[in-house]
């Protein structure tokens, strides 16, 4: 343990995958050609935009192949929270002469609250239903939040903070009998669980290239072929019209990639098997004094939320500097306030604010969880 307390001797150990993940050794390599040689505009027609077209179309069906959808479906964008922004307001505009009501949930990121919210101004009805203890939403409660003029049903696929997947399979088979458009975000699950449109039964699903090894800044939004949807942002005529800018190729090359080594490893048992280890070790040096939050079973392989009762988080993670982890999502990071989604999951403050999320990655080692557990059994007092 002596050695353990030196913190000059530690190397720094990252903990919080779920709020961004390093870029990929094999994603960094493909995109440098297109930083270093192949710079050109895509539309240009010159020698320095040769082939770039065709760059772009291989990364798209990169994509598409990962997710199980037909290449024409993938719209680029610059991220998670634009596809989440494009899903919800180019199907409201779309539909406005359909209705105007939304189903959500009360545990969204804020990249789908926050939308809701600003359309709301221009004159939609959000139905926000609430999750259980575990953080899960009931089909039947989506079900009943259904009216005659709902246009769209935005549910996560798994949450952030706790982890917890959501039976999107079970939601979109009943909206489709009420002739429901379905949007998931998928920022999270994709590449740490199978992520397949068809098996899913979505119309819409956001992808966020920062949460699987590629860059900050790069995203995509599946549209199934036939959904009716307004474009986000208007220009010249990129992506079939759908999303104007000229194309960050790099960066669309590198999410390609991403997406493609995504599909490969996901739901890896390594990540699983670390994430018990450390569950394991904590509750072994900790017992009653630790609670795990989220589905047990139905959650994400690399994330454990756990609050340390009566305590508060933050200041936990203040006497650990060489670790990375976080206290809630990334958005509410430094916060002593109950996180929104545990509040929503119905967890006090008292347990709630001792939480810690850990997020495990393609990179975390053993050695690392057996270091974390002993600095956690040396630093947290042995009473409360």
């Amino acid at each position: 343990m002596a050695g353990i307390s030196n913190t000059e001797s530690l190397k720094p150990i990252y903990l919080d995958y779920n709020a961004s993940t390093p870029v990929a050794p094999e994603v960094f390599q493909e995109m440098l050609p297109f930083l270093q040689q192949h710079y050109g505009n895509p539309s240009s027609s010159h020698w320095a935009a040769a082939s770039l077209q065709e760059t772009i179309e291989m990364a798209r069906s990169r994509i598409a192949s990962a997710i199980g959808a037909a290449t024409r479906e993938v719209i680029f964008t610059s991220g998670g929270t634009e596809a989440n922004n494009h899903a919800l307001k180019g199907v409201y505009f779309a539909s406005r002469h359909r209705g105007s009501h939304i189903i959500t949930t009360t545990i969204e990121h804020p990249a789908i609250l926050n939308p809701c919210s600003f359309l709301e101004t221009l004159g939609a009805e959000v139905t926000y239903v609430p999750v259980d203890g575990l953080g899960r939403v009931s089909p039947e409660a989506v079900e009943r939040a259904i009216r005659n003029d709902t246009i769209l049903i935005s549910v996560m696929h798994a949450n952030s903070e706790v982890g917890t997947i959501q039976p999107i399979g079970e939601i979109a088979r009943i909206a489709k009998r009420y002739g429901i458009l379905v949007h998931t975000d998928a920022a999270q699950s994709f590449g740490k669980i199978p992520v397949h449109v068809d098996a899913l039964g979505v119309d819409l699903l956001s992808i966020a290239g920062h949460k699987l090894y590629a860059p900050k800044g790069v995203g995509a939004l599946y549209v199934r072929n036939g959904t009716e949807i307004s474009p986000f942002v208007h220009g010249a005529g990129h992506e079939s019209g759908r999303r104007a800018g000229t194309e960050n190729v790099p960066y669309l090359v590198a999410l390609g990639k991403a997406a493609e080594l995504a599909a490969e490893k996901a739901n890896d048992p390594a990540v699983r098997v670390l994430r018990e280890a450390l569950k394991d070790g904590l509750q072994a040096v900790f017992g009653h004094r630790v609670q795990f939050n989220g589905d047990p079973t139905l959650n994400l392989p690399n994330t454990l939320n756990v609050s340390f009762l009566g305590m508060n988080g933050q200041q936990i993670l203040n006497q650990f500097p060489e670790i990375a982890a976080s206290t809630g999502s990334a958005c509410h990071s430094g916060s002593t306030s109950l996180s929104p989604v545990l509040r929503a999951m119905g967890i006090s403050e008292y347990e709630g604010l001792g939480a810690i999320r850990f997020s495990l990655g393609r990179y975390t080692t053993r050695e690392e969880i057996e270091t974390v557990v002993a600095l956690f059994a040396e630093r947290i007092p042995s009473t409360s």
